[in-house]
């Protein structure tokens, strides 16, 4: 529970500081800004294609008689929509990050800079550091992807599913958020994704408490835009201690949140 607190506290840490510099909090909005507006014109040209996507999909039920083709039709049609919806949610945080590398980049490195210490740099050209992104936020989305099955099927165990299921899920998106938003400080330091989660492996509940609440108000996509600057601010923050306590640094060791009075 210490933990949980804790990474909680670096959530709300980020938060406060892109407060304290309101330059970087705007800066920090344009990446997710321009995704929402990319996603949202994706949403709309969905709804208005789906039932033509679903009509082209379905030759075979022309010929049905009413109310069955236009039941299977509407159904597919709001099935395709949802589909599209989810995709969105659960591919937003990622599409974000690789719109906004060079801005993430420059937010978290100010972060550093503010907070004292060395100021690390990858010393790759763009191109090299988006295609890194790229490539490891793919293999994360596949391993969320596999979890999602997983949990999908579980989902229809009699109580189980409808309980304890839902948690499970909500952790496991919860883990790799915190994983994506730390990798922008964490390579930086030249560290690669199996590294990355080993690191987040070891202090998994300080993980949690970060990622798990960022989770849950990242479903709403407005939300997450506005939070998004706070969330890499608050994982820059994050991965400076565990970097530091990984190097055996024991007065870096993450302590519980608690609320500032002043």
């Amino acid at each position: 529970m210490r933990d949980l607190g804790a990474g909680f506290g670096y959530l709300i840490k980020g938060q406060r500081w892109v407060g304290r510099h309101g330059r970087w909090f705007g800066f920090g909005l344009l990446p997710g800004l321009i995704t929402l507006v990319l996603y949202a014109a994706a949403l709309v040209g969905l709804g208005y294609g789906a039932d033509n996507l679903v009509t082209w999909a379905t030759p075979f039920a022309d010929d049905w008689s009413s109310p069955w083709l236009g039941l299977l039709r509407n159904t597919l049609t709001v099935l395709v929509f949802a589909l599209g919806l989810f995709l969105a949610v659960i591919t937003f945080t990622a599409v974000t990050l690789l719109v906004g590398q060079p801005f993430y980049e420059s937010l978290s490195e100010q972060v550093d800079r503010t907070e004292g210490g060395e100021v690390p740099e990858s010393g790759l050209p763009l191109w090299r550091e988006l295609w890194i992104s790229a490539r490891d936020s793919a293999r994360i989305l596949v391993r969320v992807g596999l979890y999602s099955v997983l949990l999908f099927a579980l989902g229809f165990i009699p109580v189980v599913g409808q309980t304890v299921v839902p948690v499970i899920g909500f952790c496991v998106t919860g883990y790799f958020l915190a994983e994506e938003l730390t990798a922008v400080a964490l390579q930086r330091r030249g560290m690669v994704l199996k590294d990355r989660l080993a690191l987040l492996r070891g202090r998994r509940m300080l993980t949690l408490g970060f990622g798990v609440p960022l989770g849950l108000a990242f479903l709403v996509p407005f939300v997450a835009v506005f939070l998004m600057p706070g969330a890499v601010a608050g994982a820059t923050l994050l991965a400076r201690d565990l970097v530091a306590s990984e190097d055996g640094d024991e007065d870096a060791t993450p302590a519980p949140y608690t609320l500032d009075k002043g």
